[in-house]
């Protein structure tokens, strides 16, 4: 079996594993909360993704990776951790701006996800790094599509206030 597909095995088995807890398990209770309770702890995972800088340590990659995939996986992680702790004290303290924020964070972090997502031809030299992408960005990946379906749901409910 290739690198390449041994990688997109292991990315897809924990992308199905990660998505059945959160289908099962995470979701029920997140839909029994308060937004504030829900996205809360949903965030937790993203708030130390300063693990991203990773990428730009030597001697942890088989060899330097390519700038345009470790620079911007790197600082995308960090920028990415860095708007989910604001997220999680404008969340905490119900500041009036915690949707947007939320929101900014959302986009940010997804397009982070998926940059680096798109640069496989890197699979091979990713070394020690291998966990991020096959384990971790997994969770990442479910962890913002539920704090998505809680920031629609909650559009929806404040548009369905507004025309009552």
């Amino acid at each position: 079996m290739s690198t390449l597909a041994i990688f997109l095995s292991q990315f897809a088995l924990s992308v199905l594993v990660v998505s059945l807890l959160a289908r099962w398990y995470i979701w029920p209770w997140v839909n029994n909360q308060s937004f504030n309770n829900a996205v809360l702890p949903l965030l937790f995972p993203h708030a130390i993704r300063h693990l991203g800088l990773v990428f730009l340590v030597p001697g942890l990659v088989n060899q330097p990776l390519p700038n345009y995939f470790a620079s911007w996986a790197a600082y995308g992680d960090l920028a990415s951790g860095l708007l989910a702790i604001v997220a999680m004290f404008a969340v905490r303290n119900s500041w009036r701006t915690a949707i947007p924020i939320l929101w900014v964070f959302s986009i940010v972090g997804i397009s982070d996800l998926l940059n680096a997502l798109s640069k496989a031809e890197v699979v091979p030299d990713l070394g020690t790094t291998w966990y991020i992408p096959t384990f971790w960005v997994p969770i990442l990946l479910v962890t913002h599509v539920l704090i998505v379906l809680k920031l629609w749901g909650e559009g929806k409910s404040a548009h369905a206030g507004d025309t009552a």
